[in-house]
């Protein structure tokens, strides 16, 4: 930067009133500009390697427009309707300041704005390679709807109705009838009671929208309690905290998994979801003419109920149905098999001999906890496995926690970052982590360990991909590497025989037990399962990146099927993106946007 760098300023002691001219300055032009049909020169606010991302503020859709003539020619359509104005820095949150991201410095503030459907806000980074800044990077984002706030803070209920005079139901007598739905049904139901199950239902009721979570397991929780013993979250818990309410700050860092299923009951009563458990939902129709779904849910008891909800939000996470492999030969042989998702405990296998097909998280994970409880293992390599140390390499991504902002201005300062810059930050991330651990590749290399970098984007991108082929080392790498844990790629087996499997060498490797850790299905399948070939077909790919929008595909908006809706993802990414779709369900329910996005 030439003229906005100062240098020993602590950008979190105070505003820079240097660097304030120039944001509110370039907010006046922009506004202007969106006022004046006749603006046609792009390159005096954007570069013209720019982009623009948009949550719903001028769209109704999270999407991101880039190079600057586009930028300008789709802020020119919208502003009309939109009617955007009132641009400032909002001086309530982290003031504006000198970062570099994606490699690049460059100059960031946050913004505040209005719209013609309420409150909206915005991250702007500017950079001066011409004679007057431009903006690199320019984000939108709805607050919230005019008329339909949350019922949070200021705007809190009184609690007078559960307690007038004495008189009429209680607290708790409302909340018995409003789970039981006796007597009417969701405008909403949510399928599955994870993180991004409560994340979308906490804030559908804040929004006063119906809600009902369904999950098939018997406890809030269980989704988590129920995994194998040892689990523990990868990444830090300052990244994890859940809408409105964060997590203690006694907790530990990584937080176990145990601990996690007991706060999701806790935060389902504090957040008065509305919750079914032992449910399982079998699929539904949706009927155009009356505009809702028929839906059936089987009950632990084994009674069915119907029912009609306006809108279906699948948060059965990014996988959740097994991925079985077609081994032939794995019939033949004699011992026990099953999925990494049925693993429990390692201490039933204390001696015996294990196999383990897959290198991703779970295969990993498995293996040092059979071998922690006495097992002998052997894990099978079927495709290349990015590999880092879960400190700190693994945890590079979320540096941006660490910088000061506090967690809204972080989420906030994420969701200013589009597609093609996150990609060259984790570039630049994923050499780092990997020359941070390159004596732990190197062992593993050195043994056979086949190493994979995905394009040099790292571990996240494969996540938000394909949901997985990577492993944080937890001490798992280290016993493979010393061969404590056996490796096997799994090109080097023959078959599989009754008492394990045979080797093209001719050597045979003994097992008990088989774990396919081969990863999930998507939730292409599921909803080709639930629903049909229509509405899948309708919908389309979940997940992975479309090119066009530079966004997940499908997820947290509008999609091709009237009412039906996906969340999934991350603790963080639920947290951020629920309140996206959110105020998208809202909007429907008051009429202000179809339940189709047309022409996305």
């Amino acid at each position: 930067m030439r003229t906005y760098a100062i240098e020993g300023l602590n950008m979190l002691d105070g505003i820079d009133e240097t660097l304030l001219p120039t944001v509110t300055r370039w907010l006046g032009d922009f506004e202007a500009s969106l006022a004046d049909p006749q603006f046609d020169t792009p390159e005096t606010l954007f570069h013209r390697d720019g982009h623009w991302r948009d949550l719903l503020a001028f769209t109704w859709h999270i999407q991101t427009v880039s190079g600057a003539r586009k930028i300008v020619d789709s802020l020119k359509e919208l502003a009309p309707s939109v009617k955007p104005s009132g641009f400032q820095t909002n001086l309530s949150r982290t003031p504006p300041r000198i970062v570099t991201r994606a490699g690049r410095d460059a100059m960031e503030a946050f913004f505040t704005f209005e719209t013609a459907h309420g409150p909206a806000s915005g991250v702007v980074r500017l950079i001066d390679e011409e004679e007057e800044p431009q903006a690199w990077t320019l984000m939108t984002a709805l607050d919230g709807i005019e008329g339909f706030e949350e019922t949070v803070g200021k705007a809190r209920p009184t609690g007078e109705e559960y307690s007038k005079n004495f008189q009429g139901p209680n607290w708790l007598d409302h909340r018995r009838s409003a789970t039981a739905y006796s007597e009417r049904d969701p405008a909403v139901l949510v399928v599955g009671g994870g993180q991004a199950g409560l994340s979308i239902a906490a804030r559908l009721t804040q929004l006063n929208v119906d809600t009902l979570v369904v999950d098939r397991e018997e406890r809030i929780g269980d989704n988590w309690r129920k995994r194998y013993h040892a689990l523990t979250l990868h990444n830090q818990v300052h990244v994890n905290h859940m809408p409105y309410m964060p997590f203690p700050p006694t907790w530990p860092k990584y937080l176990p998994k145990d601990k996690v299923a007991g706060w999701f009951e806790a935060y389902a009563e504090s957040m008065e979801i509305n919750f079914w458990t032992g449910v399982e939902f079998t699929g539904g129709s949706y009927n155009e003419n009356d505009g809702c779904w028929s839906v059936t849910l089987k009950q632990a008891d084994g009674n069915i109920r119907d029912m009609h909800p306006r809108h279906v939000v699948m948060a059965t996470g990014v996988s959740g149905i097994p991925s079985l492999p077609n081994i032939p030969s794995l019939k033949e042989f004699g011992g026990k098999i099953i999925h990494s998702s049925e693993y429990d405990n390692g201490s039933d296998w204390k001696d015996g001999n294990v196999i383990i097909i897959g290198t991703g998280t779970s295969g990993h994970d498995v293996a040092q906890d059979l071998h922690s409880n006495g097992a002998n293992v052997t894990i099978v390599q079927r495709s290349p496995t990015t590999i880092l140390n879960v400190e700190p390499s693994a945890q590079l991504p979320y540096a941006l926690y660490d910088e000061g902002p506090d967690l809204d201005d972080c989420d906030f300062i994420v969701l200013a970052t589009p597609f093609q810059l996150m990609k060259k930050s984790h570039q630049m991330m994923a050499a780092q982590a990997t020359s941070m651990d390159q004596e732990l590749l190197d062992r593993l290399t050195r043994i056979g360990f086949k190493i994979d970098t995905e394009d040099d984007t790292g571990w996240q991108f494969k996540y938000l991909q394909r949901g997985g082929g990577y492993y944080f080392n937890v001490g798992c790498s280290d016993l493979i590497a010393d061969g404590q844990i056996g490796l096997v790629q799994y090109s080097d087996i023959d078959s599989f025989v009754a008492d394990g499997s045979r080797l093209k060498d001719g050597n045979n490797l003994p097992a008990d037990l088989i774990v396919l850790a081969t990863g999930f299905k998507g939730q292409d399948y599921l909803i080709r399962k639930l629903f049909g070939n229509d509405v899948a077909d309708r919908v389309g790919p979940i997940w992975g990146f479309d090119p066009k929008q530079q966004e997940l595909r499908n997820m947290w908006v509008r999609t091709g099927q009237a009412g039906l809706w996906f969340i999934a993802g991350s603790f963080a990414q639920c947290r951020i993106f629920s309140k996206y779709l959110g105020l998208q369900i809202k909007a429907c329910e008051e009429g202000l946007i179809p339940k189709v996005r047309q022409n996305p």
